[in-house]
């Protein structure tokens, strides 16, 4: 048994729990400081997570912020990071003081981010920063792939990959989480993992503008009917573009091909945030006005990922080789009209 501390209990890292706490850890969820209403929420609503709209089993523990410093300071054998990607800097600040000699942290969170003119992943960030703080010898693993929150909270067949620069650090955390429900693979390439499993919620909102693409001559009618071709299409050329880039970035090209990549690739693209507000800008919409109208108060992470790092792309990038996603940083940053050309 293990002493898991997941910190942030928001869907995705309150799902994470449940294989967890199936695979006889003790496992405690602390909520951020912008989480106090949320962790009152499930605790006193016998364990539903509202933003799963499920019971989460019983063993697993939902503690305030204010108790996060008490927590962390006693034996841990693992955090997990299960903030979003703004909230990185933070996060290093709460752990910095008590952190421990090759602890092991796990980060769900998918994202890039942009320091000093050059984009990282956001492990090679939190290493940055712990260093900062004194600490040298950081063990970090980042875990991706193709994990619908609720899905994996009701038990859903899932599959995702556990990367680590160690592959031995990788294959200890497989026996720790795994379930008969969740599987995991391994791999040592942590860099083109966080990279393909961040830029794909970028190309998934390509593909959910396919219907919007597919003939701006025919009705709504034939389009909803008949776009499967033109997303085949957008599938194709995302993928060859997502090769391209994590190659660019010192990730393995191979990786792209797995779960982290067109793994989560075709579940973001099928359905959700990042497809919806495609479908939004395939039909004509500007992003500004698409957001305003639609998805005011929704997170759309591919869309946040975009004006992050997309004025350095513009910058780095040959638009020849990743004409895609230069049309998405165009709609995304420059609020154009998204076009593709064919």
């Amino acid at each position: 048994m293990k002493k898991i501390i997941i910190i942030g209990a928001g869907a995705m890292s309150s799902a994470f729990a449940v294989p967890c706490v199936d695979n006889k850890n003790e496992v405690t969820v602390i909520g951020t400081h912008l989480e106090n209403d949320l962790i009152d929420n499930i605790n006193s609503n016998d364990h539903m997570h509202p933003g799963l709209n499920t019971k989460l089993p019983k063993e697993i523990k939902f503690r305030p912020f204010k108790e996060f410093q008490s927590i962390v300071e006693k034996d841990v054998d693992l955090i997990v990071a299960g903030i979003s990607s703004v909230g990185i800097d933070w996060f290093v600040q709460q752990i910095s003081s008590s952190y421990k000699k090759n602890l092991p942290i796990v980060l769900l969170t998918k994202g890039l981010s942009v320091v000093d003119g050059k984009i990282i992943t956001l492990s090679q960030k939190i290493k940055d920063l712990l260093k900062k703080e004194g600490h040298s010898d950081v063990n970090i693993s980042a875990i991706k792939g193709p994990c619908l929150a609720a899905g994996l909270a009701n038990k859903m067949r899932t599959g995702t990959v556990i990367a680590n620069q160690d592959i031995k650090e990788s294959e200890l955390l497989k026996t720790i989480i795994s379930t008969k429900y969740y599987s995991t693979e391994v791999s040592e390439d942590i860099t083109g993992v966080e990279l393909s499993g961040a830029i794909k919620n970028i190309y998934s909102m390509l593909i959910g503008a396919s219907e919007g693409l597919s003939n701006s001559e025919a009705s709504n009618e034939i389009k909803s009917k008949y776009f499967l071709n033109t997303a085949a299409s957008l599938i194709h050329r995302s993928i060859s573009e997502m090769v391209e880039f994590v190659s660019h970035y010192g990730g393995k090209s191979e990786t792209v091909y797995g779960l982290a990549g067109l793994g989560d690739l075709y579940v973001s693209a099928i359905g959700g945030r990042n497809s919806l507000m495609g479908k939004y800008l395939g039909e004509g919409y500007s992003y500004n006005d698409a957001k305003e109208k639609f998805m005011k108060k929704t997170t759309v992470e591919g869309a946040q990922l975009a004006l992050e790092i997309g004025p350095t792309i513009l910058k780095d990038l040959d638009s020849k080789k990743f004409p895609l996603m230069f049309s998405m940083l165009d709609a995304i940053c420059k609020n154009k009209q998204l076009k593709i050309d064919w």
